[in-house]
């Protein structure tokens, strides 16, 4: 069983102090910590445990700069066989559309049964890369996935629906399968890991080596273009209304009236 595993360098913003950059297109990221994105982490563990226990490959596929680097060597120390960066100027400002068609040419070029990519990326949020690489590549997919088992050809999941439900669906291999968090509990790396993979060369694949033309990824070939952010206006602090039924009734009636909202 061959497994590529796409993966991605995001900031950590959970707890950090989140400022616009100059461009108004983004967010400053000096003094952020990076890691790797959430859900791949969780994509990354179940491509190991597959491998642990019907054998194959796993390849880790990531697309930045030599910076992101970085969670190619985690995933090497987690268990990965192979992996891959893909840099190029021509790469810099992809959408998911444009980031599934840079991974796409590479993937074509290694032996795959299964492709796992992640829900989503914490950073952007699109959620749209699994579905478009399955698209570009000819394959079934399924999104969500929170439960996998492989059956000779046929990979068997329970994905998430909206609103608490789930459903079971059976699809042929190869396929892609975008993965959720909570399927499995991801390891850590140890420190042995990474001395084992740290002078490991990794390749570098731009767009000359995937046979692809500047105008079919990075900002050129995007479907989405992000003209500006902002950062969410502070409101007013919720008011706690107190008393009987009747009285926080009344109270939330003449707000409501002071306000407008009933006619």
């Amino acid at each position: 069983m061959n497994i590529v595993v796409c993966v991605k360098r995001v900031p950590d913003t959970a707890e950090a102090e989140v400022a616009i950059d100059r461009s108004g297109q983004g967010i400053d990221t000096e003094d952020l910590v990076y890691d790797i994105n959430e859900w791949d982490a969780y994509a990354m563990e179940e491509a190991v445990l597959l491998k642990e226990q019907i054998g194959g490959t796993v390849t880790a596929v990531t697309m930045g700069s030599e910076d992101d680097e970085e969670v190619l060597r985690r995933c090497l120390a987690l268990g990965a066989d192979n992996a891959i960066r893909l840099t190029d100027p021509a790469f810099d400002g992809a959408d998911g559309h444009a980031t599934a068609v840079a991974l796409a040419a590479a993937i074509e070029r290694i032996p795959h049964d299964l492709i796992f990519t992640g829900v989503q990326a914490s950073d952007d949020g699109y959620g749209q890369v699994g579905p478009a690489l399955a698209r570009m590549l000819g394959m079934p997919h399924a999104t969500l996935v929170t439960n996998l088992e492989i059956d000779g050809r046929m990979a068997r999941v329970r994905r998430e629906l909206e609103g608490g439900l789930e459903e079971t669906v059976e699809v042929q291999l190869p396929a892609v399968l975008t993965i959720q968090t909570g399927i499995n509990e991801p390891r850590y790396v140890s420190i042995a890991g990474i001395r084992r993979v740290a002078r490991r060369e990794i390749p570098v694949q731009g767009v000359a080596e995937l046979g692809l033309k500047p105008d079919q990824v990075g900002a050129a070939g995007s479907r989405i273009e992000v003209e500006g952010l902002s950062l969410p206006e502070v409101g007013q602090k919720g008011e706690i209304l107190e008393g009987s039924l009747d009285a926080v009734t009344s109270q939330l009636v003449g707000i409501f009236a002071s306000k407008g909202w009933l006619k």
